[in-house]
């Protein structure tokens, strides 16, 4: 019997058209499906295909409070993988949202935890085997091997299925280093990062990248993105001996990566603390940066910074996305770059090189004692930014005239000369605020039609730096519990932190809407070529021209070959679908909590197309809490 040799290609094709095999569906988080069967006609038709519900509703500890379900699931082999806050990672019969088996690692919720979340596990083919592996990395710090057909762990995996991600890093605090998204897989290769507790002092935990064997566990190479060695070229960009004393500067968001090229794209955040930088100056080069490594060693091949000298808690949140875009008739392989301050890099994917002028401009002084404020920053002239980033007394907003009087107020009391406005003594107005612009919501990619798709917030905060010894006296005296805002130690400088929202007396924002917005940038020519807001504030409903006025939003974006952008997000309960060309709503529906999470679709093995969210709510951000996960088909 012969065997059809085209018809199998054409099957497995097919095949993985139909699959998501990673956080981004690709490796490079470009959130594209190929997939049609869904489109701008018949979405409206779209209705609810399965529910399946997690149990973490019902999980009890100190920490659930904060929990947030951000996970995307994978489809691979014909079975959904997720993991819920707490890492119980799921398989599902992706037709009926049957479960096939769960594991449970097991994490101490009764200990305190920065973050309680996670936005995915990772999936791994042996070519030797066949066999398949699903790896996931928890919020209490272990990589941990999973048999993807059994659950079970993989015993030559680690120690007895499990390695331990604390060694080496000069832990600090046990529930403030912690890993919170998918690791990245390249080859036989797992690159993993970290997220820690914010601002709590000077000499934090390293951030250290590191790469596993796929099969063993075994520790191939790893890279601290604060330069420790002397002939590093980024090591004089940190004063004195600032580099061997400062932690963090770690990837806690999605790392990319380009199996072809064999590079790793990592995403950096700040250097400790976030908003004091008079115990490291100099501009910390591959903190605030993407990073491209060489999968095989871990060698640094070229850095951006977005961020010189962070003081605002700017953190290179989203995922670098891997895109060819059109310059001058030619195809370039490049990197788009999402930031918190509302700017977008496309950079030259082996070189590093902007395809778009990038100019340093002059940005306002600090005039705190001991600091050393960079005097310039990097400015994309294309893209221009996509949100606000001055706040004026003039643009103060409220939602009666008492209300905009009082921000009038607040803003013409503080520091707020634009962009990179430093922290104060007096209060400085930081806009857009540490949420973004652009966080790990991250972005999508229309490769046809050359669209970038991405969702920001447009929220301001007030920033104020605090003298040791007054911070000592709120404590000991309890002033401090009764501000609404947040609190930080920052110990090992002269300054501890306050940070809060910027909000009226009726808790409105104090600059003016859209607070979300969801966007699409033609990367061929830098234009914006549609702009829309997303979602609602369900506390604000009452008011007529709410559904104007977009939602603090959390959760990216998938966009399809039918035409359409799927995305949750927002504080309220809905799901969306926008047409890609026009950014019009062509449908909603409304989510049995709220969904701080990134959909995805998929096609099962009868064909048929599907669309899913975990809707789980987020603890921190206060909105409608649960454990589903919703799938959605015609």
């Amino acid at each position: 019997m012969l065997l059809n040799l085209s018809a199998v290609a054409a099957s497995d094709s097919k095949k993985r058209d139909g699959d998501w095999p990673a956080y981004g569906r690709d490796p490079g988080g470009s959130r594209y499906s190929p997939l049609s069967q869904i489109n701008r006609d018949n979405v409206k038709n779209l209705k609810v295909a399965w529910t399946y519900r997690t149990g973490a509703g019902n999980v009890k500890g100190w920490s659930v409070k904060n929990a947030a379900f951000e996970a995307t699931p994978i489809l691979v082999d014909g079975t959904l993988y997720l993991d819920t806050p707490f890492n119980r990672v799921i398989a599902l019969d992706p037709s009926s949202g049957r479960e096939k088996w769960s594991y449970d690692p097991k994490i101490d919720l009764m200990h305190g935890y920065s973050e309680v979340t996670s936005r995915g596990v990772s999936s791994w083919a042996d070519q030797r085997t066949g066999k398949r592996r699903i790896y996931v990395a928890t919020i209490d710090a272990r990589l941990i091997a999973l048999d993807a057909a059994t659950g079970e762990p993989c015993k030559d995996f680690g120690q007895d299925g499990q390695v331990d991600l604390t060694r080496d890093v000069r832990l600090v605090g046990r529930g403030d280093y912690q890993v919170t998204s998918p690791p990245a897989v390249i080859g036989d290769l797992l690159i993993v990062g970290s997220s820690m507790g914010d601002n709590r002092g000077v000499e934090l935990e390293r951030g250290v990248v590191r790469a596993y064997d796929t099969r063993t566990g075994k520790l191939a190479w790893s890279w601290d993105p604060i330069p420790q060695q002397a002939d590093d070229p980024a090591r004089k960009t940190w004063q004195g001996e600032s580099a061997t004393r400062t932690g963090a500067a770690n990837a806690w968001s999605i790392i990319s990566v380009d199996a072809e090229r064999g590079l790793v794209f990592v995403p950096t955040g700040s250097p400790s603390p976030d908003f004091y930088g008079g115990e490291r100056k100099g501009n910390n080069e591959y903190a605030n940066s993407v990073v491209a490594l060489r999968a095989s060693t871990g060698k640094v091949v070229w850095h951006f910074q977005v961020v010189h000298h962070d003081l605002w808690d700017y953190d290179v949140a989203s995922q670098p996305m891997l895109v060819t875009v059109k310059r001058n008739g030619r195809d370039i392989p490049a990197v788009a770059v999402g930031t918190k301050i509302g700017h977008l890099f496309i950079l030259d994917r082996t070189t590093g090189k902007p395809l778009f002028p990038v100019e340093e401009r002059p940005v306002p002084r600090t005039n705190i004692p001991g600091e050393e404020a960079s005097p310039t920053q990097p400015f994309p002239k294309l893209p221009l930014a996509i949100v606000p980033q001055k706040l004026t007394e003039e643009d103060a907003w409220g939602l009666t005239p008492a209300d905009r009087d009082a921000c009038r107020q607040i803003i013409k009391s503080a520091r707020s000369e634009g962009l990179f406005t430093p922290p104060s003594l007096e209060g400085t107005i930081v806009f857009p605020g540490n949420a973004g612009g652009m966080n790990w919501s991250g972005m999508s990619y229309d490769p046809k039609r050359g669209l970038l798709i991405t969702n920001t917030n447009r929220i301001a905060t007030m920033v104020k730096l605090i003298p040791r010894e007054e911070y000592n006296k709120l404590r000991a005296s309890g002033e401090g519990s009764r501000f609404k805002g947040e609190f930080a130690r920052q110990t090992g400088t002269p300054f501890a932190m306050y940070r809060e929202h910027l909000r009226g007396p009726s808790g409105a924002p104090c600059n003016a809407p859209p607070w979300g917005a969801l966007t699409a940038v033609d990367l061929a020519t830098g234009a914006v070529r549609w702009e829309v807001p997303l979602g609602t504030i369900p506390q604000l409903g009452m008011f007529p021209k709410s559904s104007e006025w977009g939602s603090i939003n959390l959760g990216g974006s998938v966009v399809t070959a039918g035409g359409l952008v799927f995305i949750a997000a927002a504080m309220d309960t809905f799901l969306r679908a926008f047409d890609v060309e026009t950014g019009k709503e062509l449908w909603k529906a409304e989510l049995p909590a709220s969904a701080q999470a990134a959909p995805m679709t998929y096609q099962d093995a009868n064909g048929k197309q599907y669309v899913v969210i975990c809707a789980g709510g987020h603890g921190k951000l206060g909105t409608k809490m649960g454990d589903y996960v919703v799938a959605f088909a015609l």
